[in-house]
């Protein structure tokens, strides 16, 4: 849970100035961050620092989680959130504000629509490397195997494909973040479901765009609904699927639209492979296999990389199907 929340007092604030109603805020609750009352309608507020398109996904299903498990209807406030997540959100009928006032709520009879309000932008201060690019690629290989904890720095240099230098700077920083607990013996991950949360926002607003190569489509319609079949090993290297093909695989719960792969293949190969063609619209998205050694089951990416995507796609069907992953694949975090 985020720790500062006076940005829920300065929205409420900004929205009681933009429509002249008192709201009133219940924070002696201990199970909700506050209690909203506005009119005679009683909201519990989801509280997020940022709702933006690297987590939009993960914000809904949490969203929907809260929803599910109370008799209450929920509000999301938030310090920013960008156009495409408020979109979002009211095509799938959740309430929020952000600080500047912009409003959706839809409540029995208390409606309220409110957009175009601005807000001052503050400078980014999280700075941290252990959420740039090098610590992404630290963590992505911690969380996935929290065994090489225990690895040298050298080791872990190698196997991340980073700088010794970065991964002595990562350490520290998580140690310093309470992600990491050092003891005579040995090392150990705390609060991992967090630092999880926060390796997704990080990872698809940093390190994803980076690894991202092209978008391709398929030449034949039959070809891709034969996706299975397609032989992904390749001379000495792999197309493994992320996304919707990779959840299809861990799941067998999901027909993909969109098809995520990883690949350190040249393009040329992987397109002739695939029977690809490129296109800015294509239902295809090639990234860089950014990781050393090979993680995966030879079919998919890694578990964690699979989740990332589904869980950030905003779609029920895919969210659905990273929380299979997360309480199987992953449920050692």
């Amino acid at each position: 849970m985020y720790r500062n929340n006076d940005f829920i007092y300065e929205a409420t604030s900004k929205l009681e100035q933009l429509i002249n109603i008192p709201v009133e805020i219940d924070s002696s609750r201990q199970n909700y961050d506050v209690l909203l009352n506005i009119k005679d309608e009683q909201f519990i507020v989801e509280a997020k620092s940022a709702v933006r398109t690297s987590n939009q996904g993960l914000v809904l299903s949490q969203l929907k989680e809260v929803k599910h498990n109370s008799n209450r209807p929920v509000i999301l406030i938030a310090e920013y959130i960008s156009k495409k997540a408020a979109e979002m959100l009211k095509d799938h009928g959740i309430n929020y504000i952000d600080i500047a006032g912009n409003t959706f709520i839809k409540k029995n009879n208390l409606v309220i629509f409110i957009e175009g309000q601005k807000k001052a932008k503050k400078e980014k201060t999280n700075q941290s490397r252990a959420f740039q690019e090098a610590g992404l690629k630290i963590l992505f290989h911690l969380l996935y195997k929290p065994e090489h904890l225990q690895d040298s720095y050298r080791k872990i240099a190698e196997n991340a494909d980073v700088s010794i230098g970065s991964v002595s700077n990562v350490m520290a920083e998580l140690e310093d973040l309470n992600f990491i607990l050092k003891t005579n013996d040995k090392r150990v991950l705390k609060n991992k479901t967090e630092l999880l949360e926060r390796w997704i926002v990080e990872f698809n607003e940093v390190l994803r765009p980076r690894i991202m190569r092209k978008k391709m489509k398929f030449l034949d319609n039959d070809f891709q609904h034969q996706w299975r079949n397609i032989n992904t090993h390749i001379n000495d290297g792999y197309i493994l699927w992320g996304g919707e093909p990779g959840g299809a695989i861990l799941t067998e719960n999901l027909r993909p639209e969109k098809f995520t792969l990883f690949t350190d293949l040249d393009l040329s190969e992987v397109a002739r492979s695939l029977k690809l063609v490129p296109s800015e619209d294509g239902e295809v998205e090639i990234l860089l296999k950014f990781w050393k050694n090979d993680l995966g089951n030879n079919k998919t990416a890694p578990a964690l990389l699979v989740y990332a995507d589904l869980i950030n796609s905003g779609f029920s069907r895919n969210i659905e199907t990273a929380k299979q992953i997360l309480e199987n694949e992953l449920r050692y975090i």
